[in-house]
């Protein structure tokens, strides 16, 4: 078994590190292009909020943090190590996705590029009795395939009954995660995620676990912009450099539902997630004229969310110890 559960864990290190050497190190058709939501107006560069706000939307759940598993935990003395691959939808027809360096019309309509953002990761999870029991910690790194962003990813999982796979009492836990956007000079991104999910384990020949689980999770996207260059190509115009106004945190909704299957120290787990319409509005007041990019003549910007329903397919294969 030990030397099964080597071989497993070198398998799976190996298939990681395929998958993250393939990606490229230079910009894909996934990097984004945040100066192409700027617009040039008397001198100066007003940068369109409402688009921003959508984007960002959109961008946040295709790298929001990861569930993958049901509500019972590990165990104060498990370990997994688990590799995992997903696509998300994404609107490409919305003209904020014209930032996408791989976009056919970049200063026009749409479509810009598939509709569809692959993202591979690789992820450890640990059961602790601390701070309190039944408590699950876990940390990765997820890659958006075709670009050089990747997220730093971590949560903590606290199970408020689990355990009682003979009764007919489904498992209940509650959980935080935050992820963290790296590799875009131009953009910020945090995401910080809330659920709460059921599920039940159960027993299938006295060979296989299969637990199905479902869940309901709140995100929080709170996009940043650095300093941006309008016209890199261009030397001494700095006058062009502009930054998207900071902007109240947009909330998306995301229900979820998986099963995941165990057969001795092995362990697949599929999940779908649909993450509802963008619909919050930013009423941040306005300080430097961002509002006049989207037509508005009130003292807030009120960019409006207009990202539309996401669907998300992952899944997972990992050892658990």
């Amino acid at each position: 078994m030990q030397r099964l559960a080597l071989a497993a864990v070198q398998g799976l290190a190996t298939a990681v590190g395929v998958l993250f050497c393939a990606l490229p190190a230079h910009a894909g058709d996934n990097d984004i292009v945040l100066s192409r939501l700027g617009t040039v107006n008397g001198g100066a560069t007003v940068g369109n909020g409402a688009e921003f706000r959508s984007l960002t939307s959109e961008l946040g759940v295709v790298l929001a943090p990861r569930l993958l598993s049901p509500a019972d935990t590990l165990g104060f003395g498990g370990f997994q190590f688990a590799a995992d691959v997903g696509f998300t939808s994404i609107d490409s027809d919305a003209s904020y996705w014209r930032v996408r360096s791989g976009s056919s019309q970049p200063t026009g309509a749409g479509p810009h590029g598939g509709g569809i953002m692959p993202t591979v990761g690789v992820f450890a999870r640990k059961g602790m009795w601390l701070p309190v029991p039944s408590f699950e910690f876990g940390a990765g790194l997820v890659q958006l395939v075709g670009s050089r962003m990747m997220s730093a990813q971590a949560y903590g999982k606290l199970a408020l009954h689990e355990g009682y796979h003979d009764l007919p009492l489904p498992s209940l836990a509650v959980r935080g995660a935050v992820s963290r956007m790296m590799g875009e000079s131009d953009l910020d991104l945090t995401v910080a995620s809330i659920d709460a999910s059921a599920g039940k384990e159960i027993g299938v020949g006295g060979t296989f676990n299969l637990t199905p689980y479902a869940g309901y999770n709140l995100l929080i996207v709170i996009p940043r912009s650095e300093l941006i260059d309008k016209t890199p190509q261009v030397a001494g115009d700095a006058a062009l450099s502009f930054v998207f106004a900071d902007q109240d945190s947009i909330l998306r909704h995301r229900i979820f539902a998986g099963t995941r299957l165990r057969y001795s120290i092995f362990a697949l787990t599929l999940e779908g997630q649909f993450t509802l319409a963008g619909g919050s509005v930013d009423d941040q007041p306005n300080t430097n004229s961002d509002c006049a990019a989207v037509g508005t003549t009130t003292s807030f910007c009120d960019s409006r969310d207009l990202a539309t329903g996401q669907l998300t397919v992952v899944t997972s294969l990992g050892v658990d110890f």
